[in-house]
């Protein structure tokens, strides 16, 4: 998987897997074999109070090669998949400019897929919305309220099962919040000018048993 690569620059290495598939440790060796910086892609591991509920790489590790993005941010603070993708893209910029190669390490499925496929440029959904969207699903059902949105989106209502809760929802509240359909923003998603170059870790699941 991978964007348009416009430039000469070396691909992204993307490192994912399951929990305890051995990802860290994997990217420390492929950074001190190519010079790497290693960028984490965990929704958990960017809070700096979890280090060890959320196994952040440990402090020999974190000394051997740089490592990004671990524990950068409070717990305080909120940290979507919009903003994480600005941070990383910052992080990948700034080790091409020091002559080292990105190594995004994760973790969290829809932070790889913002880095790598892109996020629509969706306006932000107030609260209220997305409580009264929730409100009137839990009323109607899911097949009423599926009809409901095929009468004011039909076009992500075709797309989308009635099963789907959190699409369905998702889409409802997109056009409820702007009077636009989530299809139209998602025509214009925003992409990277980088390709990717994706390393899937997924050791035995009797061996992932037991490293948990």
């Amino acid at each position: 998987m991978k964007s348009g690569n416009t430039s000469d620059k070396p691909p992204v290495i993307v490192i994912c897997g399951p929990t305890a598939s051995g990802k860290s440790a994997a990217a420390v060796r492929v950074a001190e074999t190519c010079a790497g910086v290693v960028i984490n892609a965990d929704s958990m591991q960017v809070y700096r109070e979890l280090p060890v509920l959320t196994a952040q790489p440990t402090a020999a590790d974190q000394a051997r090669v740089p490592h990004r993005l671990y524990g950068s941010l409070s717990a305080t603070e909120r940290c979507t998949a919009g903003r994480w993708r600005s941070l990383a893209l910052a992080e990948i910029d700034a080790a091409y400019v020091s002559g080292r190669i990105p190594i995004i390490v994760g973790g969290t499925g829809l932070y790889l897929k913002a880095l790598m496929e892109g996020l629509a440029p969706v306006p932000p959904v107030p609260a209220e919305i997305r409580a009264r969207a929730r409100a009137l699903h839990d009323e109607l059902g899911a097949a009423r309220f599926h009809a409901e949105l095929a009468r004011i989106d039909p076009l992500m209502a075709a797309r989308l099962a009635a099963a789907d809760t959190q699409r369905v929802l998702r889409a409802y509240e997109v056009v409820a919040a702007t009077g636009t359909s989530l299809a139209t923003f998602q025509r214009d998603t925003q992409q990277t000018d980088v390709a990717f170059l994706p390393l899937l870790l997924m050791p035995p699941r009797a061996l992932l048993h037991a490293a948990i």
